[in-house]
């Protein structure tokens, strides 16, 4: 998998870049949880996101947000990582002008910037959020969110409290025009540990599949 230094609002960003062959694939971005805990694009989490959405026939991009690895500039609260996640979708877009659809994909601090991203980018067809912490940060913004997607959480994290989300869920499902699905994990933690990743790779990718069956008819 190519490693890739692309322009950032802070200077270079490190990512891997995962491409397919045809010019018109999909893209997907995946974005990391929080950095100043340990957050990188290499979380297990992030890296079996990223080559579920390739096997799925996605061109992917998953990168360090700044300050992380050798991402440069410092954690920003949010606001910057923002404008990184900007910029990364900016560099796979310039390289794939063609593709006809795009994801958005983040882990926990990662979904926060991810459903901001989604606001910001109506260009944006689908979403996956995994753990989002809406207990942390205000998710409010999404008044109203502009794509269908996945919200999926594992039942006994503490991170995130599972109750969080579900209102989260509700306050979403009032909205009309869009579907958001949710899906919860028994037994699964924060981080989806054990076999628990894999249920999470799988669930992903019956309902990015369907999604992409379905705008195919």
């Amino acid at each position: 998998m190519p490693e890739v230094i692309f322009a950032g609002p802070q200077g270079r960003l490190e990512g891997r870049y995962h491409q397919q062959r045809s010019k018109d694939a999909p893209l997907a971005v995946i974005l990391h949880p929080h950095p100043q805990f340990g957050g990188t694009m290499n979380h297990k989490v992030v890296f079996s996101l990223h080559y579920a959405f390739f096997n799925m026939g996605f061109t992917v991009l998953r990168f360090n947000f700044r300050g992380v690895g050798r991402s440069q500039g410092e954690y920003d609260q949010g606001v910057g990582e923002l404008s990184d996640a900007a910029a990364a979708l900016d560099y796979l877009q310039a390289l794939h002008n063609n593709a006809k659809h795009c994801w958005v994909a983040g882990f926990s601090f990662g979904a926060w910037i991810g459903m901001q991203l989604l606001m910001r980018r109506p260009e944006i067809t689908g979403f996956i959020s995994v753990s989002p912490p809406a207990n942390l940060y205000d998710f409010s913004f999404l008044a109203p969110c502009p794509s269908s997607g996945l919200i999926i959480n594992g039942l006994a994290d503490r991170v995130a409290p599972p109750e969080d989300t579900s209102e989260l869920v509700g306050r979403l499902h009032e909205q009309r025009g869009i579907t958001i699905t949710h899906q919860e994990i028994d037994d699964a933690d924060h981080f989806f540990k054990n076999r628990h990743l894999e249920t999470l790779v799988t669930n992903v990718t019956e309902y990015v599949t369907q999604r992409l069956t379905e705008s195919t008819r």
